[in-house]
C-alpha cells in the first residue's frame, strides 16, 4: 500500500478488520490492545488496531437473513431511510472475540435493540455500522497520530468494494478514504515489493511505482451527526454486556 513514512496508513476492511499506521518509533499500548512492530523497512514502525470480525460478519448477517449474497444485502441496507438507519438495532461485532481495544477473546456478539419492525435491512445496516465503530473504537485507540499533510488513509479488502460501507467507514473515523486500483490484491503487491525490495534494495524504487488512485471517498457531514449519536450508545454496549456476561 505504500505506507511507509509516518502518519500513513490504510484500513483493510477483509474477513478481520486492521488499521496500519506507520510511525517513526516504537509506540505500543498494551493497555488498549494495540499492535507495535518492526515495519518492513529499516528504521521504521507501525501500529495496528485490529479487530477479528469484519466482513466475515456481514456473511454471517447474509446467512442469517437468507439473502442471495452481500451484495444483495447491502442494497436493501442502501434503501433504508435515514429515520430507518436511525431507529436500526445494534451490532455487536464481536463473533470471534476482539483484539483493539477490549483484549477480549470471550467477547461475544449481539444484535440489540430488534423490534417487529426491523427486517433484513435493518439488520445488514446495523451490522456495517457496528464493524466501522469497532474500527472507529481501533482508530481512537491509536490516538490518530496523523501527520498533518498526510495522503488519505487507504481502504483495501472486500468490504471497501460497497461505496455504502465505504462512505459509512469514512464518516465513523472522520477521515477521507482512498480506494486503489488493485487494492483487491494488495496482500499479494505487498509480498511482491518486499521480494523487489530484498533484490534490489532502493525503497525510492520500490515505492515510485505506486498504485493508482482510484478515488477518494469523503466523509458525509448528513450522515456525521446522527453517526455519533449512535456510536456513543454503542461504547456503553460492550461493557453492560460484560457485565452480564461475567455475573455469576
Amino acid at each position: 500500500m505504500g505506507a511507509i513514512h509516518p502518519g500513513e496508513g490504510f484500513v483493510s476492511l477483509g474477513t478481520s478488520g486492521v488499521i496500519f499506521l506507520a510511525t517513526a518509533q516504537f509506540q505500543p499500548d498494551t493497555s488498549r490492545a494495540v499492535h507495535a512492530f518492526c515495519h518492513a523497512l529499516p528504521q521504521r514502525w507501525h501500529q495496528m488496531a485490529v479487530m477479528l470480525s469484519a466482513a466475515s460478519a456481514l456473511r454471517w448477517a447474509v446467512h442469517l437473513t437468507g439473502q442471495r449474497d452481500e451484495a444483495t444485502l447491502l442494497a436493501l441496507a442502501a434503501d433504508l431511510s435515514p429515520h430507518q438507519r436511525q431507529a436500526a438495532p445494534f451490532f455487536m461485532p464481536y463473533l470471534s472475540g476482539e483484539r483493539t481495544p477490549h483484549n477480549d477473546p470471550h467477547a461475544t456478539g449481539a444484535l440489540v435493540g430488534l423490534t417487529h419492525d426491523h427486517g433484513p435491512a435493518d439488520i445488514g445496516w446495523a451490522v456495517i455500522e457496528g464493524v466501522s465503530f469497532g474500527l472507529l473504537d481501533g482508530w481512537q485507540s491509536l490516538q490518530a497520530r496523523r501527520v498533518p499533510g498526510s495522503a488519505p488513509l487507504g481502504l483495501v479488502g472486500g468490504g471497501g468494494r460497497s461505496g455504502l460501507w465505504a462512505t459509512l467507514l469514512a464518516t465513523a473515523l472522520g477521515e477521507p478514504l482512498a480506494l486503489r486500483e488493485g487494492g483487491d490484491v494488495a496482500a499479494a503487491r505487498g509480498a511482491a515489493r518486499l521480494g523487489w525490495l530484498a533484490a534490489q534494495g532502493d525503497p525510492a524504487a520500490v515505492f515510485a511505482r505506486d498504485a493508482r488512485q482510484a478515488r477518494v471517498v469523503e466523509p458525509d457531514s448528513a450522515l456525521a451527526l446522527g453517526l455519533a449519536a449512535r456510536y456513543d450508545r454503542f461504547r456503553r454496549l460492550y461493557p453492560a454486556l460484560r457485565t452480564w456476561r461475567d455475573a455469576p
